[in-house]
């Protein structure tokens, strides 16, 4: 079964881009093929230096550790603090000095503005919060991609913008960001190249 066609894109080093449509459009769809959750069957695809046509399986975790992925519904690990869950991400992807480990978990978590949550658990942080920890974690192995999946889709639209702005700070630090969002007030009022996604007949076009 195709899910998409007619989808064409590049993304440069350090740049933000939207892709819009209703929810079940296919924006989700086309972000998993990027990281090799779902399968390329015709046409070019190329990230970094991986051919996505052509990728191994063991290539896979080399090719995710090259992206930080940020969901909606945060997914961190309710049985361990903050600290702990970016502590288990780095040790899972091959982080072994005690040292290193500190300091970057200390980096990231000043980079979203959580230097003092690290022995938070996560049912004591607010959506925003959460999600903060959860744009942390994405950044622990300083990927050159990051994939927001409806990052804003459960919070409040104050703690909306604060996420939009520390994506868009990401971004302009040279992490090129690619978001999904059916959210048009985020489009207009953080502008950025933007993809829409027709879901009568899944393709995509570059909104001018």
């Amino acid at each position: 079964m195709t899910v998409l066609k007619d989808v064409t894109f590049n993304i440069e080093k350090g740049e933000f881009i939207y892709f819009c449509g209703k929810v079940g459009s296919g924006k989700s769809s086309v972000m998993k093929t990027m990281y090799a959750e779902l399968p390329i069957t015709s046409g070019e695809a190329r990230i970094f230096d991986f051919d996505l046509r052509k990728l191994k399986r063991s290539d896979i975790p080399m090719l995710r550790r090259q992206i930080g992925i940020v969901f909606q519904d945060f997914k961190l690990l309710s049985d361990r603090s903050v600290r702990d869950n970016l502590e288990f991400v780095l040790k899972a992807t091959g982080w072994k000095n005690r040292h290193q480990i500190d300091e970057q978990i200390k980096l990231v978590l000043e980079t979203v503005g959580m230097s003092t949550k690290g022995y938070k658990w996560p049912h004591q942080l607010s959506g925003g919060e959460q999600q903060r920890i959860v744009i942390a974690r994405a950044l622990l192995n300083s990927p050159q991609l990051i994939i927001a999946d409806e990052p804003t889709g459960n919070l409040d639209p104050e703690t909306g913008d604060e996420i939009m702005q520390l994506l868009h700070s990401i971004s302009a630090g040279g992490t090129a960001v690619v978001m999904a969002t059916h959210n048009e007030r985020f489009v207009n009022r953080y502008p950025a190249k933007t993809y829409y996604c027709n879901s009568t007949d899944q393709t995509f076009t570059l909104k001018a």
